[in-house]
């Protein structure tokens, strides 16, 4: 799934997680391929399928995903 690196950005500042937030700004790429990228996620600490579940169910295919998954 590709992401945004404004939105991660975002969500890591809602949390309160300034700093995590200020080393994703400059290690992510702009947009974030939570495949391709796993690795550099997980290095900063984030969960690549968090995202998936977050983003995807902003838009509502999670949900759709959740049930046929659930």
């Amino acid at each position: 799934m590709q992401i945004d690196k404004g939105q991660i950005i975002s969500l890591l500042k809602s949390q309160g997680d300034h700093s995590r937030a200020d080393s994703a700004d400059s290690e992510l790429p702009q947009k974030v391929d939570t495949d391709k990228d796993a690795g550099l996620l997980s290095k900063l600490g984030i969960d690549p399928m968090d995202l998936v579940k977050k983003f995807a169910g902003d838009s509502g295919i999670g949900k759709k995903l959740g049930g046929l998954l659930g």
